[in-house]
Parts: structure tokens; C-alpha cells; sequence
């Protein structure tokens, strides 16, 4: 049962001062128990409410049997101050919604932790599951004799398996983290705090490797916010820990912060993958502000914490060493910000809160609109208004609500009082609670290079853009800020006119003829990283939009990847043309030719010798899409994980490998990279029994991880045999709605957004779609489908 607005306002009206002493038991193999004082005061003596915990195998409440519906504690006679006892027994979870189980088959070791966020809190012990009745918690833990137990506080002791932590400060109850296992540590003391990295055992080596990165981005980022905000860190420690099986690339628990641990990859991290990694680091640290000192009140203010931390975790990042980080931003996440404003699921940044009648329907908003459209909004607001003073009105927001919850209105009225000379309350009215893109377009007024270009813009906003000019060598002649709005805005004429070229603003970029012919030939001659940023991923606007041909777009790649020196530009281009482009805008029958033109114009930028960063990033696309099986075979020889189980699925998708040579390949592994790379390898099989026994897999084991059933989809679905597939196409519509019902909000989840076929969808196959969601769906899934059939529709 979700959670509705209107049952949260009633709860936080009646109830307040709540606090939890939770005691957990994480030593039996089959299931936990967890023992809750939950004291609260009541503003009405009588009256009733409802405390949430899901899923109990067996439950006490005050040494009796409760009211209690499988998710919902009955409450009555509520006393204006009361402790209540609650004593039950859940079971682990392997889908990362919960108290999530982990046996790493490198070398036998358990973990078990506590996956918490929207809604799930109440999987793991009992609370009031809702933002604005933050708690203090007083943890103790007892777990098996050799582990290590991490948590949102301080260790007060810690002897023979029995772990105790310090009272946190008034916390959500979704950020409540509790790690066990025997992690492999790092710890250090910085600014008189306690400091620690975390992974598995088996990781050990993998985490010395990097360790110096992660604790100088971590310091780093540290001392940045330091400077900037007036408030001080307000936790006692900062543990982070590489966990697995998260659904979340991160999650900003206070004082211990959780990430999916394949960002502690076995392989030495490509570049982009460990500039992606800082970025990171730097956003969740960023929530301990926004998101766990300061919380939203109710989920329409989503971006009030992520739009946030995405913004300072790409701004902050440079502060901790991350070269031009606004370039992976332009081309590997804005562009995700277009497509779902075009969607019908489209929302403001910031919703009215009815918009958001329910928790089910929340989930749905963590979306490329709360992250990447909500950063692009507060990078323009800092445009438009300076740093000085965004860093003003921030602190004073901080400082007025430290420990409280907050609506949009009060970030508002901090700001409006740092900007008398701005109409803040203007611009969150035209970027926050409006929805959808401007187009930005330039025109020449005029023939030839040298005449006026002439910027218009279709929509509403007002905004203020950086225009750059280069000659007809590809340089610089110069980079203006300029505002528009209503009125057109004329700027000198050269060979080449980029609007937005660092992509200060939120809107769509249309160059004019000149330029945009220019720029074909010479993409890459362009020095600005930012600047072919932008224009990479203008191309794969306008390709997304059908205003470029699919063909002219591959072109581009062909001309001008091989010469490309950015790794985070080298990586997301292919990842556009061989992933979300090719699957959604080209035909079934064209997929191989596509596939084999783009495995060329890797092969040719490898024979180049391009940087080593750039080199790495390109042969791992290669591995993936290569028909050359010496080549492969070679790349599944290499010490590097990653590419080795890249290339053995192709080998194995090619028909080339069987389930002896894969089970081999595994065995001599041992590690989860292995297990999850045969099970992607066997389903990539061409044969039909190998499809079948994938699908079966997925849907007939009640107890298969989410890590699993994602490797297994990534095995499946061979845009290149659509035929082999159809029928599970059909099979996913029409089974997929049982799983998400039976497994519940993250499999639904899991099964919309990261099994769905991506494989080109016949005219059949879109129909059937449409009539799938015509039935009853779980909101989650029917969020997912809608957003996909948006895609293949058109």
C-alpha cells in the first residue's frame, strides 16, 4: 500500500518528537529480527494512526498480536506521550529494496545490509515512513563474531558481535543505513572526523588500488563545501561503502554513504568511469546539506534535494581534480533531460505536491527531470545571478531550516532576500513549475560567414547563454554572454556561431545552416571540449528528433570519432549510436550493417593510437559490437574483466562460444563479475533454447537477485535476431505484470525500465504494448512502459 499525501499531512499533524531505539539481528540465515522502541508524542490523545513495516514473518506489539495488514500497524488510543514496543522477524531481500543478502561467490563471504530510500524504510523496522517525522535512532546490532558493522553514527562499542552506535541527529527515516559484513577498510581522521571507504573482502586489493583516489576526491570535496557552506558537516563520521547489489548508483545516507560496488570495478576504471566516480562522491556529499540536514517535506520537492547535489556533484567535482566534468554532463546526461520533457510523463522540476498524490507515483519523479533538467535550471539561475550570491541565499536557506523539512517557497524567499535586484520568484515560476523545452535558433541575416546571426527562441524562458565564434580554422574568435527572451538578439557573424556553447542554459540548440554545414566537416578540429560537447550532443538531439538522419548521424561518427580526444566524449557517442538510437531508430534488417559500420570506425580510431584513456573506453565498444572473432578472442584473453566478459558475450552472441566454454570461463573466474557475465553470455546464445532457459530464469525463481535478472535481459535481447526474440516480447507484456505485483516497487522497477526488449519494435509489437497498458499495472511499471512506448512511437 503506498503512502498518500494526504495520509502523510494527517500523521505529521498529529504526530512529533519521534525517536527510535532499534535493535537488529542479522546472525540467522533465513530471516532478521529487529526489536523498536518507537516513542512519539500526540497532538490529539485518542485519536489513531498507523506505523508501517512490511512483510513481517512474525510480529509482536507490546507482547501481543497487532491489528496488522502486512504492511500497516494498526495504532488506537494514542497517549500524548508513548513508547511502543515492537518485536518482529522479517526476511532478507535480494532485490536491493530492504535488508539485502549478498554470498560473494569469490570467496564465500556474507553481507547483509540495509538498502533504504523512498518507501522502503519499513522493509527493514518499523517507522513512520515519511520525510517530515524525522528521528533520532539509536542503533545496536548484533551480527556473526568476525564482521564489521557500519551505520549512520559512531561506534560507542563494539564487542563480540554485538555492536552499539551513537544517537544520530533527528534523521528521514529513509536514511537509515546499517552495513555488515567483512568489509575490507580504509580509515583515515580529517578535520577531526572520522573517515572511512568500505568494500567487500574479495575487493580488498581493488580498494588499496584506488584508495588514494577516493580519499583525496573525498577530502576534497570535503574541504570545498567546508568553504562554501556556513553550516558545518553535521554528522559525526563519514563512512562510504561499496555495497552490492544497490539499486541506486549511490545513496546519501548521513554519515554512511552507500554506492553500487561495480564502481569498484575488478579492472583498473577507464577515465570516464572514474571522473563519473568523483562526480559522484561529490554529489552524495552535497545531500548531507540538501536532502539530510535540510529534507523536503513531501516528494514534489525531489529536485530540492537531487537537482542540488547533481549540480554541486558536477561543480564540486572540479574542485577535486575532474577536468571540464561539464562535458560529461552535456553529452551523457542532458540529453536524457529533452527526451523525457518530450514524454507524456513530463513534469515541472517542482510539482505542486497534489501532483504527487502518492509515494508510487513519487518514484516515478527520480527522473532525467529531477536530476538533469534540475541541474541545468540551478546552473542557469547561478548564471543569471552569480555564484556570490546563489551561495548567500543557499546558506541562508540552510542555516533557517538546519534539522527541518521545506517546501519550495522557503529556498525561494532565501534566495529573493540575497537578490534584490533579481525577481527570483519570476524565474522558479518560468523553470520550476513549468514543464518541457525551449529551441534556441540561429538564423543568418544574410549569405555567407561573415553575416549577422540572429538567436530567437521558441518558448518562455528567459535566458542568459554564452555564444562562441570560431573562423574557418576552428579558432576562437570569441565567447559573449548574452540574455534572451522575447525579443530576437544579433551577435557578429563568423564561419562558425555555437549558442550555448557551454551549455549554460536548459533549451534545445538549432545552428544555422553556415554553421551547422561547418561544423560537419570539422566537429572535431573544434579545441573546446565543452563546445563539441554541446554539438555531439545537438547531433544526437536532432537524430532523436528525426531531424537528422540516421545514416547522415553515423556519418558524422564515422568522420570524426577516430580524431576525438576527450575519453567522456569517446564513450558517450558510441553509447548513444549503439545503444538507445540504434535500438529505438533503426529497422531490424539494418542492425548488423549498422553495427558493422560502427565496429570499423572503432577499429580505425584504435589504429590511430589515441591517448590510453581514449583507447581504453573505444576497445571495450568495440569488444561489443566486433564481428572479427580473432579480435575477440584476443580481448577475452586480456587481464581486464570488463572487456574480457564484453567480448565473450559477443563471441557467445555470435555463436561462437557454448555453455561448456562459458561455464569454463566462469569457473576459472570465481568472482561476481564472472557469475553475472556467464549468465549475460549464456542468454546472448543464438539458439532458441538458450532464449528459453533465460526467460525461464528471470520468471519462474521467486528469489533471483536483481543483479541477475539485468544481466540475463542484457543476454536476451539481440537486436540483430529479432526473430529469435519476438516471442518474448510478447511474453515479457505479458508476464512482467505478475513478477512486479508479486516481488513488488523495485522489481517493477527493475522489470520496466532494465528488461524491457532492446530490440527494434515491430508495428505488432508497439500495438501490443499499447494494449498492455490498457490494463491494471502497478504505477511503477506503468510509468516504465508509457515512457518507453513514448520512445518507439514517436
Amino acid at each position: 500500500m503506498s503512502l498518500t499525501l494526504a495520509e502523510a499531512r494527517v500523521r505529521a499533524a498529529l504526530l512529533h518528537d519521534v525517536s527510535y531505539v532499534l535493535d537488529l539481528d542479522i546472525t540467522d540465515a533465513d530471516s532478521f529480527a529487529v526489536r523498536a522502541e518507537v516513542t512519539f508524542s500526540c497532538r490529539e490523545p485518542g485519536a489513531e494512526t498507523f506505523l508501517e513495516l512490511a512483510h513481517a514473518l512474525e510480529l509482536r506489539v507490546d507482547g501481543a498480536e497487532p491489528e496488522y495488514d502486512g504492511n500497516r500497524i494498526r495504532l488506537t488510543d494514542l497517549q500524548a506521550t508513548q513508547t511502543i514496543l515492537v518485536e518482529a522477524r522479517l526476511p532478507y531481500v535480494t532485490d536491493g529494496d530492504g535488508m539485502h543478502t549478498f554470498t560473494d561467490p569469490a570467496d564465500g563471504e556474507t553481507y547483509r545490509s540495509a538498502y533504504c530510500s523512498i518507501d522502503i524504510a519499513h522493509l527493514v523496522y518499523p517507522c513512520f515512513d515519511q520525510n517530515d517525522l524525522k528521528a533520532s535512532i539509536t542503533l545496536r546490532v548484533t551480527a556473526p563474531e568476525a564482521w564489521t558493522v557500519l551505520a549512520n553514527s559512531r561506534v560507542v562499542s563494539s564487542e563480540n558481535g554485538r555492536w552499539e552506535f551513537a544517537t544520530t541527529p533527528p534523521l528521514p527515516p529513509a536514511m537509515f543505513a546499517m552495513c555488515g559484513g567483512p568489509w575490507a577498510s580504509v580509515t583515515w581522521e580529517h578535520a577531526g572526523l572520522p573517515f572511512g571507504w568500505h568494500a567487500r573482502a574479495s575487493l580488498r586489493e581493488q580498494l588499496e588500488r584506488d584508495a588514494d583516489d577516493l580519499r583525496r576526491v573525498t577530502e576534497a570535496c570535503f574541504d570545498h563545501y567546508a568553504e562554501v557552506f556556513t553550516e558545518p558537516f553535521p554528522f559525526d563520521s563519514y563512512d562510504q561503502a561499496m555495497v552490492p547489489g544497490h539499486n541506486w548508483g549511490a545513496m546519501e545516507t548521513p554519515g554512511c554513504v552507500t554506492y553500487r560496488d561495480e564502481m569498484l570495478p575488478l579492472s583498473p576504471l577507464t577515465q570516464p568511469e572514474r571522473r563519473a566516480r568523483s562526480m559522484v562522491i561529490a554529489h552524495e556529499m552535497a545531500h548531507m546539506w540538501f536532502g539530510d540536514l535540510v529534507t523536503m517535506t513531501w516528494w514534489e520537492d525531489t529536485w530540492l534535494q537531487e537537482s542540488f547535489a547533481d549540480y554541486l556533484g558536477f561543480r564540486v567535482a572540479q574542485e577535486a581534480g575532474v577536468e571540464a566534468p561539464w562535458v560529461d554532463f552535456t553529452i551523457a546526461r542532458k540529453p536524457y533531460a529533452y527526451l523525457a520533457d518530450a514524454r507524456r510523463s513530463t513534469h515541472p522540476v517542482a510539482p505542486r505536491a497534489e501532483d504527487v498524490p502518492d509515494v508510487d507515483a513519487a518514484s516515478g519523479n527520480f527522473d532525467a527531470l529531477s536530476y538533469a533538467k534540475g541541474n541545468s535550471c540551478l546552473r542557469q539561475l547561478v548564471t543569471w545571478i552569480g555564484e556570490d550570491a546563489f551561495y548567500t541565499g543557499v546558506n541562508a536557506y540552510l542555516s533557517r531550516h538546519k534539522w527541518g523539512n521545506t517546501v519550495l517557497d522557503d529556498f525561494v524567499d532565501a534566495l529573493d532576500e540575497a537578490t534584490p535586484d533579481r525577481d527570483v520568484r519570476a524565474w522558479a515560476q518560468a523553470w520550476l513549475r513549468t514543464t518541457g523545452f525551449d529551441t534556441i535558433t540561429a538564423t543568418r541575416d544574410g549569405d555567407g560567414p561573415g553575416s549577422e546571426v540572429v538567436l530567437t527562441r521558441e518558448g518562455s524562458r528567459p535566458h542568459t547563454l554564452r555564444v562562441t565564434s570560431y573562423d574557418d580554422s576552428w579558432v576562437e574568435l570569441g565567447s559573449v554572454f548574452v540574455d534572451l527572451a522575447d525579443e530576437p538578439v544579433r551577435v557578429p557573424g563568423a564561419a562558425v556561431v555555437v549558442p550555448n556553447a557551454h551549455g549554460e542554459t536548459y533549451a534545445r540548440v538549432r545552428l544555422d545552416d553556415v554553421s551547422w554545414a561547418a561544423v560537419s566537416q570539422g566537429l572535431a578540429e573544434i579545441p573546446d571540449p565543452d563546445a563539441r560537447a554541446l554539438l555531439w550532443a545537438t547531433a544526437v538531439d536532432l537524430a532523436w528528433a528525426g531531424e537528422l538522419p540516421m545514416d547522415d548521424f553515423l556519418a558524422l561518427v564515422e568522420r570524426h570519432l577516430p580524431a576525438e580526444t576527450h575519453p567522456a566524449v569517446a564513450h558517450n557517442v558510441p553509447t548513444w549510436a549503439g545503444g538507445k538510437l540504434l535500438t529505438t531508430l533503426v529497422p531490424a534488417e539494418a542492425v548488423t550493417g549498422v553495427r558493422a559500420r560502427l565496429s570499423t570506425t572503432y577499429a580505425t580510431a584504435l589504429e590511430q593510437d589515441p591517448h590510453p584513456d581514449v583507447a581504453a573506453v573505444l576497445t571495450r565498444h568495440l569488444a561489443a559490437v566486433d564481428s572479427d572473432q580473432p579480435r575477440l578472442r584476443g580481448f577475452a584473453a586480456t587481464d581486464d574483466a570488463s572487456l574480457r566478459w564484453t567480448a565473450l558475450k559477443r563471441l557467445a552472441s555470435l555463436g561462437a562460444l557454448d555453455a561448456d566454454d562459458i561455464e569454463r570461463e566462469r569457473a576459472a573466474d570465481g568472482t561476481i563479475v564472472a557469475e553475472l557475465g556467464a549468465a549475460r553470455a549464456l542468454a546472448a546464445r543464438p539458439d532458441p533454447q538458450a532464449k528459453a532457459d533465460a526467460w525461464t530464469r528471470i520468471v519462474e525463481n521467486p528469489k533471483i537477485s536483481n543483479r541477475e535478472v539485468q544481466a540475463i535481459a542484457q543476454g536476451l535481447w539481440d537486436p540483430e535476431r529479432t526473430d529469435l526474440v519476438a516471442t518474448y516480447v510478447d511474453r515479457y507484456l505479458a508476464e512482467t505484470p505478475r513478477l512486479a505485483v508479486a516481488r513488488g516497487s523495485a522489481f517493477a522497477e527493475l522489470m520496466g525500465k532494465h528488461v524491457f526488449p532492446t530490440v527494434p519494435l515491430t508495428e505488432g509489437q508497439v500495438a501490443a504494448l499499447r494494449t498492455a497498458l490498457a490494463g491494471d499495472l502497478p504505477t511503477i511499471l506503468r510509468r516504465a512502459w508509457e515512457d518507453a512506448l513514448d520512445d518507439v512511437a514517436g
